[in-house]
Parts: structure tokens; sequence; C-alpha cells
């Protein structure tokens, strides 16, 4: 984060200075008034200039990025992020080579990754809404995909046997995407049993 310290006849004269040495707009910084100018004896003696600190604000988008590329360094990993937002949503992706240690068995380290985004977002930037969700190279979607085809095979297997299949022990947002699948099913229904962090989706027989 670039912050400067500058000096002139006037507080605004000062503020000026410090934005162009930085090439930022004023909505760009955060402004603190270290002196206010002051004269001196006779206009000459004792007098004193306008002295200001001119700190970058970062924006969210610039906050994760810089502390996705800080995580990206310490697992001695390359890659390219990616960020859209959208007000209500800001999407993250990641892609490059041996990104596998950021996605963890079945995304247990994409998903306390993710956690610790949103965490550091709201912590920083209170005001604002949006919820942070991060992807590893579409690991998300891959996954999306593969709960759908295993909830669509597990219904017929209960609907089959007139018996309760349960799955294992999955986040939230997994089981979701499991109740969804099969909310419209006609012959079977869904719910959840257990405590976190081993709760389950129950597939049973209507």
């Amino acid at each position: 984060m670039k912050s400067i310290e500058a000096v002139g006849r006037t507080v605004e004269e000062a503020v000026q200075k410090g934005l162009a040495e930085l090439g930022l707009a004023h909505d760009e910084t955060e402004l603190e008034v270290l002196a206010e100018p002051m004269p001196g004896f006779l206009g000459l003696i004792g007098s004193r200039q306008a002295r200001v600190r001119l700190t970058e604000k970062k924006s969210p988008e610039k906050y994760l990025l810089e502390f996705l590329q800080t995580v990206l360094a310490h697992f001695g990993l390359q890659g390219r992020i990616n960020l859209e937002a959208d007000g209500e949503r800001i999407s993250v992706s990641i892609s490059g080579s041996k990104m596998g240690q950021l996605i963890g068995k079945r995304g247990q380290t994409l998903d306390a990754l993710q956690y610790l985004l949103n965490v550091i977002y709201h912590r920083h930037f209170a005001g604002h809404g949006a919820r942070v969700v991060l992807d590893v190279e579409d690991y998300r979607e891959k996954r999306e995909q593969t709960l759908r085809d295993l909830a669509g095979r597990l219904a017929n297997k209960a609907a089959r046997y007139r018996k309760e299949v349960v799955l294992e022990p999955m986040s939230p947002q997994e089981r979701r995407i499991i109740h969804s699948t099969l909310q419209d099913h006609p012959d079977v229904s869904t719910y959840s049993q257990g405590e976190e962090p081993y709760r389950k989706v129950v597939i049973a027989p209507k």
C-alpha cells in the first residue's frame, strides 16, 4: 500500500502535490492532515507549511488479489487469478499447474481458503455486502456435476430397493447440490442428519 507525506503552503496544495506524486485521484486515497499551515512573525519568521499524509485506498478486488498472490507464493505456486464483481458476489478463479494443493481432499482446502477470504474481506470492507466465491481449476463446476450424477444413481438405488441411502459427510454447499438435484424426483426425498462437520444427506424412498 503506497503512502507518502507532502508539504505545501496550504493543505490543498500539499494534497495536490501528493496526488501528483502517487499518480492517483483524490477518491483513491485517504487523507491525514499532519500539520496545518501557520504564518510566522511578519509573515516570515517561524512560518510553518501544511503537511499531509496520503495513503492509497485499496479496492476489495485489489486487496483480495494481493492476498491470493501471497498465498500462491507461500505454496510455491504460480497461477493466474481472475476476479469478477457484480455487486452481490465477487467470483475469484485461479488456474495454473499443481493447483491440487489449493483444492485439497474433496475441496476441503478450497473451502477453507474461501472462508478465509470472506472473513478478511468483511473485516477490511465492512460496508460491502458481497460474498466471495473461490474456485480453482474449475473444481467446483466439475464437483457439482459429479455430485449431480451421484445423486441420480443413488436415487435410483433407493427407489429400486425401497431403502434409505446415506451419503458421506459433505459441506453445506455440496449438500445443497444433492437436495436441489432431487427436489423434484418423483420417487425419493432427501434430508440431512448429523452435526457439522459430519452432517450427511439421506436419500429416502417416498
